[in-house]
């Protein structure tokens, strides 16, 4: 039996936190575990190695987003 906290941990974000795991940040902007991997690898979204860990700054998410929304904004104009 799983208790409501166990439930809902794994959709409910902490703010406070300043590094993700590439399954949290692929969470937060609702994209698969291997697309997350394929943008940090191609150096879209920015990562963090902490011992053998990759880890993506929450804030290299709002940075990312805010690319994605700049270049469609240019391209519309251009159009």
């Amino acid at each position: 039996m799983t208790t409501a906290a166990a439930t809902l941990a794994p959709t409910t974000a902490d703010p406070t936190l300043l590094l993700l795991t590439v399954e949290e940040a692929a969470r937060r902007l609702r994209i698969g575990r291997t697309t997350c991997f394929g943008l940090i690898a191609s150096g879209e979204l920015e990562s963090v190695k902490v011992g053998s860990l990759r880890r993506v700054p929450a804030d290299a998410l709002t940075a990312y987003v805010g690319r994605l929304r700049g270049g469609s904004a240019s391209s519309m104009r251009c159009a």
